[in-house]
C-alpha cells in the first residue's frame, strides 16, 4: 500500500491557478490520468493528467527533454491513444511520473520549466474523451451489503441476503463491448418482460430503467492464467478508480436472471468518468477495514493484516437527476442521494484476489465495477429502485414531477470525492449519461 509523502501535503500548491481553488477536483496532490483531445477536431486521442481547470498533454510532454529515467520510459509509454502502455509499466512507472509531473506543476518550478509546459496545457472545457483503456473485460461486482439487503426486502425474500454474499464477493461478467465514457447516450433497450399476473412475456422495451452509483477499477498489470493474485499483492495490479454507471433495466431483469444472472437487463450499456484517480492519490483517504464479530470473518485466503488496516476507503458519492423539463426550464439538477465507498462489504483487494483465485488472468486496462454502492440509510441508497421503493414510492421533484424509474431525456450525473482535515480534496470530476428521447 501506498505511504503518504511530499506529494499528500495539503499546502502543495501549482503555478496553474485554478488547481488551488477551494474544492478543485484536480488539484496538484491528484493528477489523475485520461485519454483526450480538442473537442470537436481530427486529433487524435491522447493521453492526459488534470491539473486545476487544465489538462496536460502527456504525448506532447514527450517529446521535451524535460523527463529522466523511469519517469521519461512511463510518459514515453503516453504517446497512444489509450493509457494501456502506461498501465503495463507498473507501479515503478506509475510512482515515478506521479512525482515527477508534481515537481513540474508544484509553485515552485522554474521559470523555465513553466514557459515550456504551458504549451502542452489544453482547458478541460475544449476537450472531449475516449475511454482511457481497450476494456477487453468487464466484471461487475455486489459488494454492498446495504444495497443488497433492500433488495431483498423490496422482493420480500424471507432472508434478504443471499446464502453466499456474507462469504465471496459475488460478481458477473458484463459486456465489455458496449462501455462508454461520461456524456454517452443511452438507448432503452428492449426485452422479455413478464408482467405480474401475466402468464407469458412479452417483448417491449424497457418500463423500469435504473442506473446504479459504482465506482470503477482499472486494472494495471494483470496476472498469469493458473497463477493467482495474493491479497497482500491485490493492490500492486491495481493503477487506480473512476466513477461507473451500471445502467440496468429492472423489468428485464427480474425475468431473465433465474438461472444465470442478468443478460440483456445489463448489456445494453456502462458508463465511466474518463479521469482515473491513481490508488497513490487516494492514499490519505484509507481506512481501516472491519467485519463485524457477528458476521462470517472472511476465508484464509480473503484475509491479511494490510487488508484489515486500511483497505478500505472514504470516498464520497453523489446521484444527481437532470430532466429535460429542468434542462428546458434552466433549473438545476436534483440531488437523489449521497453515500461512501466505506460502506461496502468487500474491499478492492478483495474482490481482485477472488477474481483470480479459480484460476482466471486478469490483463492490462481490465475494468471491474465495486457493485451499486449503498449506505446504511435510505437517503444513501445507490439506485433508484432503493429511492423509490421498486416505483411504489415516487421521487417528488422540485416541479412536482415523480420518478419511480428513469424516463427518456434524463441525464443521471455522479460525482465523487475525497476529503479530511489536513489533506487536499481529492475529486473523480463528473459522470453523465443521457436516456435518448
Amino acid at each position: 500500500m501506498t505511504e503518504l509523502d511530499h506529494t499528500h501535503d495539503a499546502a502543495a500548491r501549482s503555478w496553474v491557478e485554478s488547481a488551488n481553488e477551494a474544492k478543485c477536483d484536480f488539484p496538484v496532490q491528484n493528477l489523475p490520468f485520461a485519454v483526450f483531445r480538442r473537442a470537436g477536431s481530427r486529433e487524435s486521442f491522447r493521453c492526459g493528467v488534470a491539473i486545476g481547470d487544465q489538462a496536460l498533454d502527456l504525448a506532447a510532454l514527450s517529446t521535451l527533454d524535460v523527463l529522466k529515467g523511469t519517469a521519461a520510459e512511463a510518459v514515453a509509454a503516453c504517446q497512444h491513444s489509450q493509457l494501456d502502455r502506461f498501465f503495463a509499466t507498473g507501479s515503478k512507472g506509475w510512482h515515478a511520473l506521479r512525482h515527477a509531473l508534481f515537481e513540474l506543476l508544484r509553485d515552485d518550478a522554474n521559470g523555465i520549466t513553466r514557459h515550456t509546459l504551458q504549451n502542452c496545457l489544453i482547458p478541460l472545457a475544449q476537450a472531449e474523451y475516449g475511454l482511457p483503456a481497450s476494456i477487453r473485460n468487464y466484471t461487475d461486482f455486489y459488494t454492498s451489503i446495504h444495497h443488497a439487503a433492500n433488495i431483498g426486502r423490496l422482493f420480500n425474500r424471507k432472508d434478504p441476503l443471499p446464502p453466499n454474499f456474507q462469504w465471496i464477493p459475488l460478481a458477473y461478467h458484463g459486456r465489455a463491448s458496449s462501455v462508454g465514457v461520461s456524456g454517452q447516450t443511452i438507448r432503452r433497450p428492449f426485452g422479455q418482460l413478464m408482467p405480474t399476473g401475466a402468464v407469458a412475456p412479452s417483448h417491449a422495451p424497457c418500463q423500469r430503467l435504473d442506473y446504479e452509483l459504482e465506482i470503477g477499477i482499472f486494472i494495471g498489470v494483470g496476472n498469469a492464467q493458473g497463477e493467482p493474485i495474493a491479497l497482500a499483492d491485490a493492490e500492486d495490479h491495481v493503477f487506480g478508480i473512476c466513477l461507473l454507471n451500471d445502467w440496468s433495466a429492472r423489468d428485464i431483469q427480474a425475468w431473465e436472471s433465474t438461472p444465470l444472472g442478468p443478460f440483456l437487463s445489463k448489456s445494453f450499456a456502462t458508463t465511466v468518468s474518463p479521469w482515473v484517480v491513481t490508488m497513490e492519490a487516494l492514499a490519505p483517504y484509507r481506512q481501516q477495514w472491519s467485519r463485524s464479530k457477528a458476521d462470517p470473518q472472511p476465508l484464509p485466503y480473503l484475509e491479511h493484516p494490510r487488508n484489515r488496516h486500511g483497505g478500505a476507503f472514504d470516498i464520497r458519492l453523489q446521484a444527481w437527476l437532470e430532466t429535460a423539463r429542468s434542462r428546458a426550464d434552466r433549473t438545476p439538477p436534483l440531488r437523489l442521494s449521497e453515500t461512501s465507498f466505506q460502506h461496502q462489504y468487500w474491499t478492492i483487494a478483495q474482490m481482485v484476489t477472488h477474481h483470480t483465485m479459480g484460476g482466471c488472468n486478469l490483463l492490462t486496462g481490465d475494468l471491474l465495477g465495486s457493485g451499486t454502492v449503498s449506505g446504511p440509510t435510505p437517503e444513501e441508497a445507490g439506485a433508484l429502485i432503493e429511492l423509490s421503493y421498486a416505483g411504489s414510492k415516487p421521487v417528488t421533484l422540485p416541479n412536482g414531477d415523480q420518478r419511480g424509474f428513469i424516463e427518456d431525456g434524463d441525464t443521471i450525473i455522479f460525482k465523487g470525492w475525497c476529503e479530511k482535515p489536513g489533506f487536499a480534496r481529492i475529486g473523480f470530476g463528473e459522470l453523465r449519461g443521457t436516456v435518448a428521447n
